[in-house]
């Protein structure tokens, strides 16, 4: 029998909460960290400076509060997502943050996804982070249109399924929507 112990790896890493070597990687950059993370109902977006004390949330920002600047779509679309960032990052810039790098966790990078759209947002906000073009969703897909042109096509034919909401004008203005809660944002309108 051999005399070598077994080492566990760290709890997080076992319960595939924490990649150690990313956050290593991250934490060395010496700048603020992006984390974007996703749940059932809700986006979250939050920029974190690492400390020798441990880690500094500077500012934390969920979908739900786009509530507040007039959104009445559903809080876990690509629009929403994207105005978190934009939400997210404006309030960063408030506090003194002009640059980040994005902390994804564990999720598996996806060119095109919501992750991708809050960093777009909090880019568009002002902020330096670097990203490759090519994993940023559309123009189209950040407005909501191809929310819009899906209720357009199924609501065109007789079986439609129901949409959560039942006002056709809120799928129909979305674009606009977004637009205007982009406004109320970045020029610090008061809230609704």
């Amino acid at each position: 029998m051999s005399s070598q112990l077994l080492r566990m790896p760290p709890r997080r890493r076992r319960e595939r909460l924490t990649d150690y070597r990313q956050r290593l990687k991250l934490v060395k950059s010496g700048q603020p960290r992006l984390v974007v993370r996703r749940t059932n109902r809700y986006i979250i977006a939050q920029f974190i400076q690492s400390k020798a004390a441990g880690d500094k949330t500077i500012t934390t920002v969920t979908s739900k509060k786009l509530a507040e600047y007039g959104w009445k779509g559903s809080f876990k679309n690509m629009a929403a997502a994207y105005l978190t960032g934009l939400l997210a990052g404006h309030l960063a810039r408030a506090a003194g943050i002009t640059d980040a790098v994005v902390d994804l966790g564990l999720y598996t990078p996806v060119s095109g996804s919501r992750l991708f759209a809050v960093v777009k947002g909090a880019s568009d906000a002002g902020l330096t982070i670097p990203y490759d073009e090519d994993v940023i969703p559309s123009e189209e897909r950040l407005k909501g249109e191809h929310i819009r042109k899906y209720f357009e096509m199924i609501s065109a034919s007789p079986k439609a399924p129901q949409f959560s909401r039942s006002d056709p004008a809120f799928y129909l203005s979305i674009g606009d929507m977004v637009e205007k809660v982009k406004k109320r944002i970045m020029g610090g309108e008061g809230h609704e």
